[in-house]
This record gives C-alpha cells, sequence and structure tokens, in this order.
C-alpha cells in the first residue's frame, strides 16, 4: 500500500493537513528521525498516522510513546482515540508499579502511553516487550546525556527497538549542547562520541566559568539533529489562528482531599436550596484558591497548599518553547508562589497585579512588546484583562479554569489581536479527578453551577 492510498483515520469532517502529510510520510520512510514542527501544527497525529500506516503494512506492532505526564491522556490518549480509534491502547501509569509493567506487557496493546519518569520504573518490562517503534514527545527532556534518565532511554533503544522518533518544537533552545544527548539517541554518528569534544566545537571559552556559542555553532547543531522535518506555524497557512491545548496537573493528596470534603458540603446545601447566589460565588471562589495553591480564611489569612504539579507543568510549556509567555494568574499569593519558582529556575519574569503601579506597569509592558529580555509575564486577570497588548507573545497559560468564560477570553486577547503576526497557543491546566476519569477537578465547577442555576 503506498501513502497516497492510505485512508487518513480522523473524526467526520477532519482532514489532514498538507504539511501532516508531508511529515507523516517523512517519519514512515525514517526508521530513526526527529520531528521539529512548531507546537500547535499536529505533530501528534502525523506521529500517529505514520505509526498507524507502517501497521498497516505490517512493518512494525507495537509502539511505545514517552511524553510528559501532563499530556498522556490529555493530548495523546485523545488523539489516539481521533486519529486512530481501531488501535488499542493504554496509559501506563498507576501508584503500583507492578500495574505498570501489566500494562506495558500486554502484547495485545498497541500504543502504550509512558511519562518520562515511569520509563525508568518499567524499564525492563520495556525491553522484554520488544516494542518496534518509540515516539519520545518534548524530547527536549533527553538534552541531556548525563542523566540516568537519558541512560535508561540508551539502553532501551539499544536492545533492539527498530524506530525511534523525537518530536519537539524546540530543538536546542536554550544552548547548543541540548542537542548532543538527542543526536546520541537517534543518529550517534553525527556528533563526537565523547561530550567534551562536542562541547569544544560549538561553544567558545571567554572566561573560567563563560562559554558563549561558537560562530559555527547553528550548522555543527543542524549537521546532528538530521534527519529532520520542520514547519513553523507561519509556513501552515491553512492552521486556525489559536489552539487550545489542555494540561493535566494533578492536586496534591491535601488539595484534594479539602476540595472534595468542600464540594461535598457546597452539593448538600444547593440540593436543599438553602445556597444564595452570593453564597455560590464565594463557594466556587474558594474551590478555585484550593486549585491554585493558596486560600483566603475569613480573617484575610493565607492557607497554603501544595501545587509542585501545576508549577512544573507550567515551567514545562515556558521551556517547551522560545517565544514569549504570559500567565494568568487570579491570586496575589499564588503569583508569589510561581515567581518564585520561576525565578529558581532562572527563567526571567516580571508581574503586573493590582499592586504594580501604574507607570511601572507601562515600562514592564514596553520592555515586554519591544524586544526586553522578559520571557514570561505573569498577570493578574483583573489588572490586565482589558485593553492591552502583549502580542510580542504567542503562548497564554491559564493556571487555573475561570467559572466566567469570559474573563478567560480576555485574557487571550492580550496576546491575540491585531498586531499579532504568528498563531497563538492558549494552554489550560486542568487536574485529573481519580473519580470522574476524563472530567477533572476544576470542571466540577460547571457542575455546581448547573446544580444551583439549573
Amino acid at each position: 500500500m503506498k501513502l497516497e492510498d492510505y485512508q487518513w483515520p480522523a473524526p467526520l469532517g477532519v482532514k489532514p493537513f498538507e504539511h501532516q502529510k508531508i511529515t507523516t510520510n517523512f517519519l514512515a520512510g525514517n526508521r530513526k528521525a526527529f520531528c521539529f514542527n512548531e507546537q500547535g501544527t499536529g505533530k501528534t497525529a502525523s506521529a500517529i498516522w505514520a505509526a498507524d500506516y507502517l501497521m498497516k503494512l505490517g512493518l512494525i506492532r507495537r509502539v511505545l510513546v514517552v511524553c510528559p505526564l501532563s499530556i498522556m491522556k490529555s493530548a495523546w490518549q485523545q488523539d489516539l482515540f481521533k486519529f486512530a480509534m481501531h488501535r488499542r491502547t493504554a496509559v501506563a501509569h498507576h501508584a503500583k508499579a507492578e500495574v505498570r509493567r501489566q500494562i506495558v506487557r500486554n502484547s495485545s496493546t498497541e500504543f502504550v502511553i509512558i511519562n518520562f519518569d515511569g520509563v525508568e520504573i518499567v524499564k525492563q518490562a520495556i525491553i522484554d516487550s520488544k516494542f518496534d517503534l518509540i515516539i519520545i514527545d518534548e524530547a527536549s527532556a533527553y538534552k541531556n546525556a548525563q542523566t540516568s534518565r537519558w541512560k535508561c532511554m540508551r539502553d532501551i533503544v539499544r536492545s533492539g527497538v527498530k524506530g525511534l522518533w523525537m518530536l519537539t518544537g524546540t530543538p536546542a533552545a536554550q544552548s547548543p549542547l541540548d542537542a548532543y544527548g538527542l543526536a546520541k539517541l537517534v543518529n550517534p554518528v553525527n556528533v563526537p562520541p565523547f561530550f567534551g569534544q562536542y562541547r569544544d566545537s560549538v561553544m567558545y571559552k571567554v572566561s573560567k566559568y563563560r562559554w558563549i556559542p561558537s560562530p559555527n555553532a547553528d550548522r555543527i547543531v543542524h549537521k546532528a539533529l538530521q534527519p529532520a522535518v520542520r514547519f513553523e506555524k507561519s509556513q501552515c497557512l491553512d492552521l486556525p489562528p489559536v489552539t487550545n491545548v489542555y494540561r493535566e496537573a494533578p492536586m496534591t493528596p491535601t488539595q484534594r482531599a479539602v476540595y472534595e470534603k468542600l464540594k461535598k458540603e457546597f452539593f448538600v446545601e444547593a440540593a436543599g436550596e438553602e445556597i444564595s447566589a452570593v453564597n455560590a460565588a464565594a463557594k466556587l471562589t474558594k474551590l478555585v484558591q484550593i486549585s491554585c495553591g493558596a486560600v483566603y480564611t475569613d480573617t484575610k489569612e493565607v492557607v497554603d497548599f501544595d501545587v509542585s504539579p501545576r508549577l512544573a507543568v507550567i515551567e514545562e510549556v515556558i521551556e517547551e518553547t522560545s517565544n514569549k509567555v504570559l500567565v494568568f494568574v487570579p491570586y496575589t499569593h499564588t503569583i508569589e508562589l510561581l515567581l518564585t519558582h520561576l525565578s529558581k529556575k532562572r527563567i526571567a519574569t516580571e508581574v503586573i497585579s493590582g499592586d504594580v503601579s501604574v507607570n511601572k506597569r507601562a515600562d514592564i509592558i514596553n520592555r515586554f512588546q519591544n524586544g526586553g529580555s522578559t520571557k514570561v509575564l505573569i498577570i493578574q486577570p483583573q489588572a490586565a484583562s482589558h485593553g492591552l497588548t502583549l502580542t510580542a507573545a504567542t503562548h497564554v497559560i491559564h493556571l487555573t479554569r475561570w467559572w466566567n468564560p469570559a474573563v478567560e477570553d480576555q485574557c487571550t486577547d492580550r496576546a491575540y489581536r491585531i498586531g499579532q503576526s504568528k498563531n497563538v497557543n492558549v494552554y489550560y491546566l486542568q487536574a485529573v479527578h481519580p473519580l470522574y476519569g476524563e472530567g477533572s477537578f476544576d470542571c466540577i465547577l460547571d457542575q455546581l453551577l448547573r446544580k444551583i442555576y439549573g
């Protein structure tokens, strides 16, 4: 069967874009390769179609998808259902390692999805299962060849895996050194055998502790990361101007317990028709505060919750792009938590909130819009939901879902408005509830509103 005869499985009315067809063809034709298409161009669907096509030809039987925890279900599992609904899939994520191993070893499952850190836990089961193809999404997680994560994947690839496709929209975005670990997995002959040799070829030492890229670094990196395909959003004229992305950020046990307690109390009051719209809004706000990690008491004190999973997902999204990012956070204390986290990671970040003076806001916006070094702008919606133009950003992150969708739309419109020359990615963070499956803690807000207002 030739690729032009492939049926391109997809939901009714959905057809692959031309750049997706080219990407699919490229991946299907290369046993080991990179896909560097920009975020929002549909890399996931292209990889799924390429793998499905090879399965139809009988060239491969089982595929292991390795990706961040936050997109195992919200991106890969959902996209596999959309674009390869006839294939058997499973997510190898469970509190018990043995359950993960059983999922990996189940030979009837054609696509197994696992997160980065889960690979080491079931390494031997993966090797024993003899997957024909490994697809690594957000492959920059394997840029450092000195980590145990990288060495684990190297051992798996060497165990007899036929194919390896590494997907990321930002190869070597932070430094030419980032290309080394990726190249050593896909095509090790493209780089020297030792990291020091590679470093000396792409970096120039200007002081005892400071290195800068050498003049020919781009050429060397390009050669190292081959074979590869890349489409930028600006080249894909048939794409929609805004792409919505949903990322999972689980609640910690304490968060979940408090959230559940408040939700149950709320349902009891609503069922008894004893709750007013004012009280409903107040309790809905408390639920949002819990998901954000800081609840304000009646005495104006702040109760902190561990929200490290949500902060990690935000950092993950920021690291995946070389473009500027807006993060909308409704509460002051959560803004402080996020700012502290990003500062520790040395990500250039500034804040616009109700506490920032008008003159300082103007200065921050001017620098952000006109070539300043700030990569991330944390914004309190109440301080900047209307009127501001922040088209230097192409990525918008909503730290939590807000029960008034108009507020979300107004925030997104800071980047998606007149003057924006690029496509915009909008990220919504949500916490998956263990009892509600594909639902989320944040979506329970919708249930509560329906309960109250019918």
